[in-house]
């Protein structure tokens, strides 16, 4: 647009012998200003604990940010770095410095890392141990330790090599025909939505048959156990009490009183439901095991 150059403004008359950080004052961005510092885009090495939130917040590994950077000392001949950055959400301040003794980076004002409870910080996920300088001196002197150093290096590659081979082998597999792929899901779909279909049907038949809108479960192996302990009325010696339905003691059934209206389809409802668990109840007994186990 003209006018603008890098997002500030430049008068018509100043454009093209001049730049919009001239005329602002403004340095461009990564710019050496005279104290040594500049402005780079950081990204949060590890995740964070912001001591400035209350309560304390987490930032996590890989936000980015506009970090001041300086050089604010050495580690033998290697500048350590101060990255200085402002938390958005709370608007305080966190400074985060490299550690080249120990290869990593450090929090020393505003926060605290996160502590994930490994004992070795790794390089990577399933990487090499970043080893102290303590542990390197002990495996340049010690030649046993150097040995095992080297032989748990070999065996995290082999691990990691294999792991690489296995997911190229599933992208494969799983890509190689994605159109029968979708058809074989498609079709085990189709086959258990009418399944699914065929067991509505059957309960809402049993629902009709039963004259109830009671919820009914499908069927499960406890419930078959349960069936088969039960006992349906052997014949006591009265054929005509059996064949009219009175196998065990007849309850009377239950009356409607007379505050209830019979023609109320709910009372209705409900007076054939209390009559049908009281047949079952009355026409039912558990078959008993004197073993004690299910039959």
């Amino acid at each position: 647009m003209q006018g603008f150059n890098m997002g500030r403004y430049i008068p018509p008359d100043q454009e093209g012998t001049t730049s919009g950080n001239q005329i602002h004052k403004k340095g461009p961005p990564g710019a050496l200003r005279k104290d040594g510092t500049q402005t780079v885009r950081f990204e949060m090495p590890f995740a964070t604990w912001c001591h400035h939130c209350r309560p304390h917040a987490i930032i996590g590994q890989g936000v980015r940010f506009n970090a001041k950077k300086k050089k604010v000392g050495y580690y033998h001949s290697t500048p350590i770095w101060s990255f200085r950055i402002k938390h958005v959400t709370c608007g305080g301040a966190i400074e985060i410095r490299t550690d080249p003794q120990n290869t990593a980076y450090v929090v020393v004002e505003g926060g605290k890392a996160r502590d994930y409870g490994e004992e070795k910080v790794r390089e990577g996920e399933g990487g090499v141990p970043i080893l102290s300088e303590a542990e390197r001196e002990r495996r340049r002197e010690d030649a046993f330790a150097r040995l095992e150093g080297k032989v748990e290096e070999k065996e995290v590659g082999v691990g990691n090599a294999k792991r690489v081979e296995d997911l190229y082998r599933a992208s494969e597999r799983d890509w190689e025909d994605p159109w029968g792929a979708n058809r074989r899901m498609r079709t085990a779909f189709r086959r258990e939505r009418k399944v699914r279909k065929r067991e509505e049907e059957k309960v809402g038949a049993l629902k009709e048959r039963l004259g109830t809108e009671m919820e009914i479960l499908g069927e499960s192996e406890g419930d078959a156990r349960r069936a088969r302990l039960v006992d349906f009325a052997a014949d006591q010696g009265d054929g005509d009490a059996a064949a009219a339905g009175d196998v065990f003691e007849r309850r009377a059934p239950s009356r409607v009183t007379a505050t209830s209206s019979p023609r109320n389809p709910a009372t209705l409802k409900e007076s054939r439901a209390e009559a049908l668990r009281q047949r079952l109840v009355g026409n039912t007994r558990a078959a008993m095991n004197p073993f004690g186990k299910d039959l």
